[in-house]
């Protein structure tokens, strides 16, 4: 697999806090879901168990917004929420 983040991709995984790794991860193992236009998206929940802006989340939650053109993966922009989830 070929990945290529844009440029609002990489700010916003800095800026939610989330790695290359971990869209690695949910692009590879995520679950499907809806996306808007020609885009695809997946999302995982991670453990997470620590302090993210002053509060404490058992779990995050990372959404992969992307699209395959020509054999690459190019990552539109990530989404990263923090709580807690079942299952």
């Amino acid at each position: 697999m070929n990945l290529k983040l844009i440029d609002h991709a990489k700010e916003r995984a800095i800026q939610r806090g989330t790695t290359k790794e971990e869209i690695i991860q949910v692009i590879t193992e995520g679950k499907e879901i809806k996306a808007k236009k020609d885009r695809k998206a997946k999302e995982k929940v991670f453990t997470y168990d620590r302090e993210w802006l002053g509060n404490f989340y058992p779990h995050k939650k990372v959404v992969v917004i992307y699209k395959d053109e020509n054999g690459d993966v190019i990552v539109i922009t990530v989404k990263v929420f923090y709580g807690k989830w079942e299952g």
